[in-house]
């Protein structure tokens, strides 16, 4: 993400550096949302909690989506797919860490299924299609990747794959990795990045491609939708 961070009022403040370059230019379209079919086999799971790390581009915006998500109890912003102490936004941002920027999320499966969760992150949450990157943003931190938490996570979602490309729902092959990874190995974001949507609606970045996301899932998705999102922090 072109994003420097700056210090307003003494707390770290992330606003897309040019934001206004890229609000003037057509270059840079807000991602149009795929209308895709639910998966063919996605069993449903009677437990209480399940738990998933997704990235697909900015985390600002997958985190904002699953925020309005029915049934989803927690969404953080965080990195995944590299070591500890390199979990850091200055170092992730070099594209050199291994780390994608990702979101941990919490959901009731007995609310909200895993095949629900997918389809919306392939739907609304970005464009599977794009190898390291997502609208301006490129490098490997903005890959698709679903880091699985469980063999049965990463059967349904290779399965799942197979299926949209096969009915060629999408202008070319879905590009997303699955990848494991231990529950230790996702690191949060920095407090700032947290709720970042919520709290800067009408921040350049934001209202360009992260708005329009979250416009397309309650327009998509209806009975999934929650107006009031579930915070990391409260207001």
């Amino acid at each position: 993400m072109m994003k420097n961070t700056l210090y307003k009022y003494g707390l770290p403040f992330v606003l897309a550096a040019s934001a206004l370059a890229l609000s003037a230019s057509p270059a840079f379209a807000a991602e149009s949302a795929f209308r895709i079919p639910p998966p063919k086999s996605a069993p449903a799971n009677a437990a209480a909690t399940e738990t998933v790390v997704l990235a697909g581009g900015c985390f600002w915006g997958v985190q904002a989506v699953f925020q309005h998500t029915l049934g989803v109890t927690s969404a953080v912003s965080g990195y995944a797919g590299g070591a500890k102490d390199t979990a850091r936004y200055d170092m992730v941002g070099s594209g050199s860490t291994g780390h994608a920027e990702a979101v941990k999320v919490t959901f009731d499966p007995r609310k909200v299924s895993y095949g629900k969760i997918l389809q919306i992150y392939f739907s609304v949450v970005h464009d599977p299609t794009q190898l390291n990157r997502q609208g301006p943003d490129s490098g490997t931190q903005y890959r698709s990747a679903i880091f699985y938490q469980s063999d049965e996570q990463k059967r349904i979602a290779a399965d799942y794959i197979a299926q949209l490309d096969a009915a060629k729902v999408y202008p070319a092959r879905i590009v997303t990795q699955l990848t494991p990874l231990a529950p230790t190995a996702f690191y949060a974001a920095e407090d700032y990045h947290q709720d970042f949507a919520t709290l800067h609606p009408t921040q350049g970045y934001i209202a360009r491609f992260d708005l329009p996301k979250i416009e397309n899932f309650k327009q998509m998705f209806p009975s999934d939708y929650r107006a009031a999102p579930v915070l990391v922090y409260s207001k």
